[in-house]
């Protein structure tokens, strides 16, 4: 097996998609936890998610920490912006 030099690899990266339609070119730094959209740090939202512990059959139990979870911004409307 032969391994490449990394100086023959060309590195690309995920660019934002709500910045593409929007005719710019930036870098993302996060990717949607449900659509997997690339965001960059304008259009990324981070949301603090319950974590709940247990299995079927109920009840379970809220876990007194949150787990943060980024979203872009249709699915963070579509998620219902915390309401």
């Amino acid at each position: 097996m032969q391994y490449r030099d990394f100086k023959e690899c060309e590195v690309k990266t995920m660019k934002c998609y709500v910045c593409a339609k929007e005719g710019k070119d930036s870098d993302a730094v996060a990717a949607c936890i449900a659509c997997g959209m690339g965001t960059c740090m304008k259009h990324t939202i981070r949301r603090e998610v319950d974590v709940w512990e247990g299995s079927y059959p109920l009840p379970s139990r809220k876990l007194p920490l949150k787990m943060p979870r980024m979203l872009c911004p249709d699915c963070n409307a579509a998620y219902g912006d915390g309401k």
